[in-house]
């Protein structure tokens, strides 16, 4: 990720909070890097052929986070993040809207989350389960968008949430201990 001024992001995005159209396109252009580098990220794990583009994806998500500027906008992280969650919701929509459409490709995981599911039937799954998984414990959700659905490394993701590396391995080990107990208990 790249690394403007995280004060001037996060001031921006106050002014944007209370209204300010201008804030909001300077927000749009310090983080649109960000945004687009997570788009082509998400879309590489797409299936060949996909019909979004991450131009395209990247236009949705702001759609869905313009949305929501009332929101309690702590930093570029957040802002990041949630634009990142809103990209995942997206393709995920998308991928539900057409139920007949090959696998969707996900990371190639160090793990098996569960024996005789589609890639698709357990990147919906694990999709579900993220809602509870923010309710426990958002610092293993937030690992588990970056690193399952936009296979980041650990070092990649260490950068994106400016913690050190040996917490994001940590954090990585308990979210997919978490995954596989939930995952396999519905199966």
């Amino acid at each position: 990720m790249s690394d403007p001024d995280h004060g001037e992001v996060t001031r921006f995005l106050k002014q944007w909070r209370e209204g300010s159209r201008g804030a909001e396109a300077r927000v749009v252009e310090l983080v649109l890097p960000d945004l687009r580098r997570l788009a082509r990220a998400y879309m590489r794990r797409e299936r060949v052929g996909h019909t979004l583009t991450p131009t395209a994806l990247v236009n949705e998500a702001y759609l869905r986070v313009a949305g929501a500027r009332s929101l309690e906008w702590q930093d570029r992280r957040h802002f990041i993040a949630v634009a990142a969650r809103a990209m995942r919701r997206y393709l995920i929509d998308h991928a539900r809207a057409r139920p007949k459409a090959d696998v969707v490709a996900i990371e190639a995981a160090d793990w098996t989350p569960v024996p005789d599911r589609s890639q698709m039937d357990t990147a919906l799954a694990v999709d579900e389960l993220l809602v509870v998984l923010e309710r426990e414990n958002p610092e293993l959700c937030a690992i588990v968008e970056l690193k399952f659905f936009l296979g980041l490394t650990d070092q990649e993701a260490s950068a994106a949430l400016d913690v050190p590396l040996r917490t994001v391995q940590r954090r990585w080990h308990d979210a997919r201990t978490w995954l596989y107990k939930h995952l396999t208990a519905v199966s």
